[in-house]
């Protein structure tokens, strides 16, 4: 098998192509996620965090206050996925699981053929059944 055609058959295969599809998504998900947080969140915490000055926090060398604001941004970021996503996408969905099919038949123990689930014989091979 040659180089190319082992190269199209990974590139074509589903997983592959469903991995590439969720980037391009994840990445525009990424950029709502960040502007709700930039421009929605942010501004209510600077309510209670003084604006700007706790991001240039520094001990000796050390940027903490950079360590902080990216972790609060991650924080934040992971929050709103979480509630869009998980929860409030998992509504949504929640419904669809609930909604098992209802099992009518049952299989014959003897024959293994299916049977109405009120059955009490099987009628392929007449067998008594509990």
């Amino acid at each position: 098998m040659s180089f190319s055609h082992e190269f199209r058959n990974f590139i074509t295969r589903g997983n592959v192509v469903d991995l590439a599809v969720a980037v391009v998504v994840g990445q525009a998900f990424s950029k709502i996620g960040t502007a709700l947080v930039e421009g929605l969140i942010m501004p209510l915490v600077s309510y209670v965090l003084p604006r700007g000055e706790w991001q240039t926090f520094v001990v000796g060398k050390l940027q903490v206050g950079k360590l902080f604001s990216a972790s609060l941004d991650f924080l934040l970021i992971a929050l709103v996925v979480f509630l869009v996503f998980v929860k409030g996408v998992g509504r949504f969905t929640a419904a669809d699981r609930e909604a098992e099919p209802v099992v009518k038949t049952k299989t014959c123990p003897y024959c293994l053929e299916e049977v109405p689930l009120a059955a009490t014989r099987c009628r392929h091979c007449t067998s008594q059944l509990a």
